[in-house]
This record gives structure tokens, sequence and C-alpha cells, in this order.
């Protein structure tokens, strides 16, 4: 079932279903992005829609799932059409000689919400009835009602406030015509989570209601709904969606020319969703996926060139950066701001590595060499650390100056999924794609530090370059099958298995790879782990091999990286064949496409976070990823101008 998504600038959304089936925990009309440690929580998690007609009775507009009853559909006869304008979603209700348009925006960074409904055609006096059911709560939370839950409503007409006791969040709801509250407040029938359910998570759960609010379209054919954690002064539905609609075509438009129509253009305000203000007022960071994921550092690092780069952003481009040089401890950034708290989580041999890869690319695009002399010193450190060694195992061996890494029962690399205490992919040893980010950090490093401090300070590193890529020739080269390994001198020797993890090292600027060596790379994983939607993480021949990511958690992540289609990969890949051949262009726009296809399914708008191995490669996952979003960005405009990315 296809889902919308509405995002505020600050890690805060709105999310559901077309037809109105909350199925989904991370499903409502306002998910707010709280100062911690509250972090992101819920507070209107739905609203049952009827339209009042003359002759007294009602139709019903949105469709509803619980326990007891199954679905309970919408009115019988109801035409539902659905859009998306400027990024925003629009409902379209036929029924009974009445037509409604319903939209939702959300006000940048503001947590709040306006739902607005604009009677196109029909006989007046007509009115819609909202029945709004709330239970606040974290968006991770658990769906059962806490027994000492004790929720109430006060106000009139315009203004209504929802509060819970003991707890400090409350509800505003702000009418644009005098609101009737009718009926009894109380809890609503058991809902069916029927997502959650199928990932093995609890799955039911009541809400509460203040009752049904009866709001009479205005002269102007318009009721509204404006839904917000504070009193909603300033906050008028028409206004906010006329200001967010201009906001909108000026992202557009300041984007790079090949991204300002069309697919581009959809790529561009896709993007917007994942650069946000942290809580606080604290800079600005990526949101690595919604709806549960908060911000990543490799996710950051890998996405940030497609999210800004190509949009115009290089300001927040800029801010991201120096915020992220501000958390590196012992040479890393973190890979993890947990939400709920405030310390790091430093688990990530590559994310500090793709740190160099984003500032390489901004540098490159922005000329902001200030900004790269105030982090010198910074990098400097990072290299010297991993040289001589830092967390988690993570250091240059000294004998053939390729990057190892490893800890028991910790993941480090980007295939990082764990069943228990069980690390599925563990990868421990000297990675492929490490070492390729390794390599490619040193020579930058090398460059920028010739160009700001001479020969002298530049040479060390450049022999650390020198001994890491003539080992990684010599040590990772698999001759039998003429491809590399994904992990030398690992736990258990080798590992020939076929991944893509490969592909860095012909895709980065600084290819550690022998430029002999490139197609038969490029041929075994494009035979063997190409999609329409990305790469295979494992080849299908492997007995391994995953093709489909469903089931528990257990399962899921067993799946994970065993298999799973990754979108963004598909940008490693575009750039590895474009390297090895500049001009076919065509291919690699083909693969664009397909991919950009999925901003019509699944999170209508964006691109999700993985596909299934096998076809017909159904989406999984987050219904809105930042680096799928940015790789097939990216990849769109180079194609359509090869020399501006």
């Amino acid at each position: 079932m296809c889902e919308w998504l509405v995002t505020n600038g600050l890690g805060g959304y709105a999310s559901g279903t077309i037809d109105g089936v909350t199925t989904r925990r991370y499903h409502g009309l306002l998910i707010a992005a709280l100062a911690e440690p509250e972090g992101r929580t819920v507070l209107l998690n739905r609203l049952d829609e009827r339209l009042r007609l003359p002759d007294g009775t009602s139709a019903r507009l949105t469709a509803t799932e619980t326990v007891a009853g199954g679905i309970e559909p919408p009115e019988p006869g109801l035409q539902l059409t659905f859009r998306l304008e400027a990024g925003l979603p629009v409902w379209r209700f036929d029924i009974r000689n009445t037509v409604i348009e319903k939209r939702i925006v959300m006000p940048h960074e503001r947590n709040a919400a306006c739902i607005m409904y604009r009677l196109v055609s029909g006989v007046p006096p007509l009115a819609i009835e909202l029945e709004p059911g709330v239970h606040f709560r974290s968006h991770h939370g658990a769906l059962a009602m806490p027994d000492e839950a004790r929720y109430s409503v006060s106000g009139s007409d315009l203004r209504y406030v929802v509060a819970c006791e003991g707890r400090g969040q409350q509800l505003h709801l702000a009418f644009g015509t005098a609101a009737a509250l009718s009926g009894r407040a109380g809890w609503l029938p058991e809902l069916e989570y029927r997502v959650e359910a199928s990932r093995g998570y609890d799955h039911r759960g009541v809400l509460w209601t203040p009752g049904a609010f009866v709001l009479p379209f205005g002269p102007d054919g318009m009721a509204t709904l404006v839904a917000s954690t504070e009193p909603p002064d300033g906050i008028e539905a028409a206004p906010v969606l006329e200001t967010e609609l201009t906001r909108r075509r000026q992202l557009v438009a300041a984007a790079h020319p090949a991204a300002r129509t069309g697919v581009g253009a959809r790529l561009v305000l896709a993007a917007d969703q994942f650069i946000v203000a942290r809580p606080g007022g604290s800079g600005r960071t990526i949101i690595a996926g919604y709806p549960w994921f908060t911000d990543w550092g490799r996710d950051t690092m890998i996405a940030l060139d497609g999210l800004t780069r190509a949009t115009g952003r290089s300001a927040e481009a800029r801010e991201i950066l120096q915020a992220s040089a501000r958390l590196v401890r012992d040479g890393l950034i973190p890979n993890l701001v947990p939400e709920g708290g405030t310390d790091g989580l430093y688990n990530t041999a590559d994310a500090t590595l793709w740190f160099f890869h984003a500032i390489d690319r901004y540098v490159l695009a922005s000329g902001d060499r200030p900004l790269l002399r105030e982090l010198l010193p910074t990098l400097f450190d990072i290299i010297r650390r991993h040289v001589e060694g830092t967390r988690f195992g993570i250091g240059a061996d000294p004998d053939d100056g390729l990057l190892r890494q490893g800890a028991a029962g910790v993941q480090l690399t980007w295939m990082d999924a764990k069943v228990g205490d069980r690390v599925v992919t563990p990868r421990r040893g000297k990675a492929v794609e490490i070492n390729a980010l390794w390599y490619n950090a040193l020579r930058l490093l090398q460059g920028w530090l010739q160009d700001e401090r001479g020969s002298a300070a530049a040479d060390p590193v450049s022999r650390q370059a020198d001994l890491a890529r003539d080992s990684f020739n010599r040590r990772f080269w698999y001759a039998d099958g003429r491809y590399l390994y994904d992990v030398v001198d690992g736990e258990q020797g080798d590992d020939a298995t076929v991944r893509p993890n490969q592909l860095l090292a012909i895709s980065l600027p600084h290819p550690i790879l022998d430029r002999s060596r490139w197609e038969s790379v490029l041929a075994a994983v494009g035979e063997r782990l190409l999609t329409p939607f990305g790469l295979r993480s494992l080849d299908p021949a492997h007995p391994e091999y995953r093709g489909r990511c469903e089931g528990d958690q257990a399962a899921r992540d067993g799946a994970y990286h065993q298999g799973t289609a990754w979108a963004w990969l598909l940008g490693p890949w575009a750039d590895a064949h474009l390297a090895a051949h500049p001009t076919d262009t065509e291919s690699v726009r083909a693969m664009a496409l397909a991919l950009c296809t999925a901003l019509d399914g699944y999170g209508v708008g964006s691109i999700g976070e993985i596909f299934d191995g096998d076809a017909p490669f159904a989406a999984r996952g987050c219904i809105s990823q930042a680096w799928s979003v940015a790789e097939a960005l990216r990849i769109w405009v180079r194609t359509s101008a090869p020399e501006a990315l």
C-alpha cells in the first residue's frame, strides 16, 4: 500500500497510507520533533473523516482497520484520486455529487500540520466531521495505551486543547471556522497495525478521542484544521500553503538546470526532506530516512553531495561539515547520534573516510578553501589516528599500509546488520571498500597539504598512500574469479564472496585499483548484482543469499545485506561505469530512469531504502531514504550534464 510523507525541516513529519488506513506505528498527522530527550513524538495519530450532507446523512471518506471488525471501508461509491503538487499530497473525494479536495502541509521549521478541505463542487450546507485519535508517545513507542493515561479536552469554537495528565506535551487544535464538538470523549476501537504485524512488532493499540468536531465549509469553500504543539498563533492554513509552495519553487529554481523540471525537480523536492535543523537550534544535519531513522554519520557523508551540490545548498553543506568536525573523537566521526540522548556512537570504520570524500565534493563545487584550511588540522589528525590505531581495532597495518578493522560483537562497515549478539556480516579484517576509501582519503589529504603547506608536509601521506595502493592490488585481486576479494586477512582468511563493495575501488576520485582490472570487476558486478533498483548486496549464487527482505526483525536483518538490493549503490556503479566508459551516459541514464520509477510507489514522491533482490524487486524498509534520493539525483544531473558533477 502506497504511503505519503510531509516533513517540517526539523525532523518532524506527517505520514500515512493514501486510503487512510493506519498500518505503521509511525503514521500520524503530526509527529513533532521535540527537544531531547523527548525526540520525535506522535501527537495526532489519525483523523476519521466524514462528509456531512444537506439531507442529514454522512459519507465516510477514510478507511480504518480494527482488530474486531477488519477494515471499515469508505462510503460505497466514493471515488478517490491522489496526486502530488510540488511534492505535497492532494486527495480528491467524489461522492454523491460532491467533490472535495484535501491537502496537508507543515509550516517549515514549526511543529504543526495544516489539514485543508476545499469544496470543489456540491450543494450547501456541507460540513466535514473530524474525529481525532490520539496517543501521545515516542514514534518508536509501544502501541498499547498505558493504564494510567488520562486525556482531556478543553476549549470551544475555534480553539481546543487536548492534554494528557502527567505529560508535558499538548495538542492544540485550531479551526478555520467554528467547530462544534459532538459525541463523547473516550476510547476508540482497538486498531490493527498490519505492517507492524508483518515486521514482528507489537501491532495493536487503542486511541483516545475527544469526540468529533463538525466543521462547516466557510464562504470561501474552505474548512481547515491546524494541529500544533503550542498555541498556533500566526499559523493559518492558506498562507502556510502558499508560503511553502513558494519555498519549494525557490528550491527547484536554485537547483542545477538539469534538475528544474520533471524527474529532476521531483528529486530536488524529495531531497529537501532530509536537510533539517536540529531541535534547539544547534546547527543542521541530515536525517538518514523516514520514518524511523535519525542522523547517521555514514549516511550523511554519502548523501551530502547529492542532497546539496545538485540542489545549490552549499551553505547547509558547510554547516553540516563543520558540525561533523566538532564531533570527531579519537579520529572518528560518530556513526549515530541517538534519538533521546546526547552521546554519539562511534562504531564505524567508514563514515570518517566518507567525510573526506564529502569535503572534497563540497570544496570542488563551492571553492571554499577557507573551510578546508579550517578543517585541515582535524583531517590530518584523523589520518594520524588511523595510522597509529584507534577504537574498534581500526588502524593501518604497518607491514602493508592497508586499513584493518574489527571488534567482537561490533558492526563497523555499512553492512551493519546485527541479530542479537550476532553480527550478520562481520567483515572483520581488511575490507575492500574501507581500503578504497582509505586510499582516497590519503590522496585527498596529500593534495590539500601540498597546496596549503608544501611538499614536505604532504610527502609522508603520499608514501602511506603508495604503500596502500601497491598492497591493495597485490592482496585484493582474486585471479580465479577476476574480481576483488571482499575482505582479506579476515577471520576465515580471504573472502571471495561477490559483493558490490568492490566498486569503490574504481568509483572514487582516486581509484585504488589498477586500470587494467576495471572491466572484469564491472562485468562480475553487473552480471551478478545489478538490478533495476540498485545493486544486490550478495551474489544470488551464494548459499546465504536471501532474495526477499521480509518477516520479523531477525529474518529481515538476516537478509538486509545478504541479497537485498540497495538503491544508493547505483551511485558507485554509475561512477565506476563512467570511469571506464566516459561517453556511455546512455546506459547510466537508463538505470537512473528505472530507479526513479520508484517515485510513483511505496513512499510516493521519494525513493525507499531497499528493494528485494529477487523480481519483482518489491520496495522495503524506510519509505524515504536520504542516500537513495541523493545518489539518484546526483546520477540524474551527471547524465544530463556530465561536466556538472
